[in-house]
């Protein structure tokens, strides 16, 4: 069984990878031939296109019952994004970070980030309480999420899109492969949270720990992939964008969406240290951005550091 249990999430981890980096593929095309500035790929498209997977488990986790897969899927992943993948394209190839992005779309994030940590941290504020996300939170989230939706759009107005870029598919294929991948991610979530949940069943591991070691770093693959690829090539917007970009959905919406249509939740499994290393890494990626405008080697391994860290105090504590 626990064989079984390890080759199909494999086989799920497999797809979500694949059929994610197709629909960025897919999606980027699309883009380019509906003539849509590169900011908003990388703010937007690239984004949902590498935080499909998540948001798939997410609706699934929360329908199914599995609370602690879904806070684990987004906290992890905004955890691993920041700390691992930022960390490790710096340390590849030290990060330009430009005026318009430390100025604005790293506030922003470490803003939305913040408004997560209190509504979240509930022990905070209520000696003995839960942590969790009621139906009022996910919705003030899905507010913040249309904020940075007007804010894309004011900056796509202001911001002429003069580069020339070539479609890897036609306009017609584009939308068939969006549509095809989006359908493959849904199945391979489906497989991805029935046999963590069955594996951790059988070898005694929390749902917590499975969901922030195996699922999290699984479905952040797509993330690492790009954003250590476009740090290696120069381009810099694209690897910081998908991360900013990657976040706020994480946050916003792969875990207000479901929230807001299925109910609140809550979990014992996560406490302040959890939710605080959300934040830190939020308040981490600002700071060494905004010092000097770029992500140095060193500051690309104390990134690193931090993770291995705080992901030793979850496995082992």
């Amino acid at each position: 069984m626990i064989l079984t249990c390890l080759i199909l999430l494999a086989i799920g981890l497999l797809v979500l990878v694949v059929y994610s980096d197709l629909f960025v593929d897919a999606a980027s095309s699309l883009s380019i031939k509906l003539k849509v500035p590169k900011i908003l790929i990388a703010l937007t498209i690239a984004s949902f296109g590498t935080c499909a997977p998540e948001l798939a488990i997410s609706f699934n986790s929360i329908r199914t019952g599995n609370v602690d897969m879904t806070i684990a899927n987004v906290i992890g992943s905004s955890i691993v994004n920041i700390l691992l993948i930022v960390g490790l394209a710096a340390i590849v190839k030290p990060i330009k970070v430009k005026e318009r992005t430390s100025k604005k779309e790293l506030p922003i994030l470490a803003l939305i980030t913040t408004t997560f940590f209190f509504l979240i941290s509930d022990s905070i504020f209520r000696k003995g309480a839960t942590n969790g996300l009621s139906r009022q939170d996910a919705i003030v989230l899905l507010c913040c999420f249309l904020l940075f939706l007007l804010y894309i759009f004011i900056v796509v107005r202001k911001n002429k899109n003069d580069e020339k870029s070539k479609a890897k598919y036609s306009l017609k294929k584009s939308i068939i492969l969006i549509v095809l991948s989006l359908l493959a991610i849904v199945v391979a979530s489906d497989i991805v949270v029935d046999n963590a949940v069955l594996l951790a069943e059988q070898i005694g591991i929390s749902q917590k720990v499975i969901a922030m070691t195996v699922i999290v770093i699984g479905t952040s693959l797509p993330e690492l992939i790009m954003t250590i690829e476009s740090a290696r090539k120069g381009e810099f917007d694209m690897a910081v964008g998908n991360i900013i970009g990657t976040n706020i959905f994480n946050i916003c919406i792969v875990l207000g969406l479901p929230i807001a249509i299925y109910g609140g939740v809550s979990s014992g499994s996560f406490n302040i240290v959890d939710t605080t290393i959300v934040l830190v890494s939020a308040l981490i990626f600002y700071i060494f951005g905004k010092s000097g405008r770029e992500l140095s080697r060193r500051e690309g391994m104390l990134m690193v550091l931090v993770f291995i860290l705080y992901y030793s105090y979850v496995i082992f504590i």
